[in-house]
């Protein structure tokens, strides 16, 4: 008698190592696998990887996942293997005879997962054997296939005749951040039919949200500085408007002592490459870098974004700030902007020949302005573009937080301007809360074992040549710290350890709590588990 597949909860438990779908998890993954296509518009951070990585194991077969960056990919299947799940890429970086391999094996039930860029699909497709065994389709930032969203691919317009090709498997689209009128536009490019949407919130608590205006006065980029020593060992990354700023800025900072490192398009890809790794690694804590930094980033630890200039449209400041703080904890998010800032934007728009897409591209800019200048709830205001009506955030952003709490993150100083920010006026810099992040909610006891961990967990990611996340995330770290297990079966209790985490890496974290609470046996306290 076979087996019988497994349920989408006994896969979230056994691989991921959580008791519970986030919202919207359940149901994308239930429409899917009744073989219905599907649109889900999920904030970052909320688990889009989930709603087709469940399905590969559910559904057997072959999952394709078209990505649209090499280092998205990479770090995509990195986090899936490290979870026990079959995955591969096939990307340009590949020798042909490796590429010939990694096909074969897919063709023959090796993989359940193969992420591939959209350059690369119809070549893929080619071969009968890969499209008989293909039992899904998920494009991974599928606003990209739209030119109405603020990150267009033309690459993407390859994709409008993959129902066709693959004779109706469920196509699954997946992005943080589509307008209705991108949404609906994914949906026709990919010639969906009758999906099920889905459309998460884009309201993110632990994301405080703070707005300044630049008006030639005040020092920006001390103010900069400040906010990054208040997050002293923490990582970060720092937005400019020109490859120039962005090279001049990290140069400054490194002169001031913070290790920053920039990212541009100007840079030769093995640079750029070396620049995302250490920054994966948690060895460049500090980028600064232009709009070509980010897609492919899925560090769940980024404790802060600061834009030091205006983002070129609203999508494009809700992706970027939305890679601060992945894992849930409170995460700061700093814009500086001027009206300066989209003039430089109008000139740099110059070349587009297309006058109505000029128009278009000028007229984002003016948005996100009139935004950022605003007196409403930041989160209100963001929410709303997106089409999300909510109540105003009564505590994370400068607008609604409590004057006396908000401070500059440099020693508590607060800067000219107070009270609910005023259109044009500048707003107080910093948390609107006093600041928090995810250490700073244990206990001095918890700390120092979550410190440890930190080491123990870099050890490891630099012997498997990955970044620590897909080790752990900071948030099994804290559970492990708080909890203190004393053996496999309390460790496989904890979020985000699963069954081949367990067998992995389960022994050693055991036995550096071991190790510690044999070092600090006065701290007292019962292990998790006796």
């Amino acid at each position: 008698m076979s087996t019988p597949p497994a349920s989408p909860l006994d896969v979230l438990c056994d691989v991921f190592g959580h008791t519970s779908f986030r919202p919207g998890q359940d149901e994308v993954i239930a429409a899917v696998i009744a073989g219905r296509d599907c649109l889900a518009v999920m904030p970052t951070g909320a688990g889009k990887s989930v709603t087709f990585q469940v399905p590969a194991r559910v559904l057997g077969g072959l999952v394709l996942v078209v990505s649209p960056l090499i280092s998205l990919m990479k770090d995509q299947v990195d986090q899936a293997q490290a979870r026990g799940l079959r995955a591969t890429l096939v990307n340009s970086t590949l020798e042909e005879a490796e590429r010939a391999r990694r096909v074969a094996g897919a063709q023959e039930g090796e993989y359940e997962l193969l992420y591939v860029a959209p350059e690369g699909l119809e070549r893929l497709l080619s071969s009968n054997a890969m499209r008989s065994r293909t039992s899904m389709v998920a494009i991974d930032e599928a606003h990209c296939i739209s030119a109405w969203g603020h990150d267009f691919r033309p690459a993407y317009r390859q994709l409008s005749g993959l129902k066709r090709t693959l004779g109706g498997v469920p196509v699954l689209a997946v992005t943080a951040t589509a307008t209705r009128r991108v949404a609906d536009d994914i949906v026709s490019q990919l010639g969906m039919s009758d999906p099920f949407r889905f459309r998460g919130s884009c309201f993110r608590p632990n994301l405080r949200i703070a707005v300044r205006k630049k008006d030639g006065i005040g020092d920006t980029r001390r103010e900069i500085l400040s906010v990054i020593r208040s997050h002293d060992g923490e990582s970060g990354v720092v937005y400019c408007l020109t490859r120039r700023a962005s090279g001049s800025l990290a140069v400054w900072l490194r002169r001031q002592d913070v290790p920053a490192r920039a990212y541009h398009a100007g840079m030769d890809d093995t640079e750029r490459a070396e620049v995302q790794e250490a920054f994966l690694r948690g060895d460049a804590r500090v980028i600064v870098a232009t709009v070509a930094f980010g897609m492919g980033i899925d560090k769940a630890n980024v404790r802060y974004v600061i834009h030091k200039d205006l983002p070129g449209s609203v999508e494009a400041y809700a992706q970027e700030i939305g890679r601060a703080g992945r894992d849930g904890a409170p995460s700061d998010c700093v814009l500086f902007y001027s009206w300066a800032d989209v003039k430089r934007r109008d000139a740099m728009i110059e070349a587009i020949d297309d006058r109505e897409y000029r128009r278009e591209v000028a007229q984002r800019a003016r948005t996100m302005y009139r935004m950022a200048a605003g007196s409403e709830c930041r989160h209100r205001s963001l929410a709303a573009w997106f089409d999300e009506a909510i109540d105003d955030c009564g505590g994370p952003c400068d607008v609604c937080g409590d004057v006396s709490a908000q401070r500059l993150i440099r020693g508590g100083a607060a800067l000219p301007g107070a009270g609910r920010a005023e259109a044009g006026e500048r707003a107080r810099v910093g948390g609107p809360l006093a600041r928090r992040s995810l250490r700073a909610d244990l206990t001095d006891r918890d700390a120092a074992l979550f410190d440890r961990l930190r080491e123990v967990r870099l050890g490891l990611a630099r012997d498997l040549a990955v970044p620590a996340y897909v080790v752990f995330p900071d948030t099994t770290l804290a559970a492990i710290a708080t909890l203190r297990p004393a053996d496999e079966a309390a460790m496989s209790a904890l979020p985000g350890v699963g069954e081949v985490k367990l067998v992995r890496f389960g022994a050693t974290f055991l036995r550096a709590v071991a190790d510690h609470q044999d070092a600090h046996p006065t701290e007292g306290g019962d292990a998790c588990g006796c």
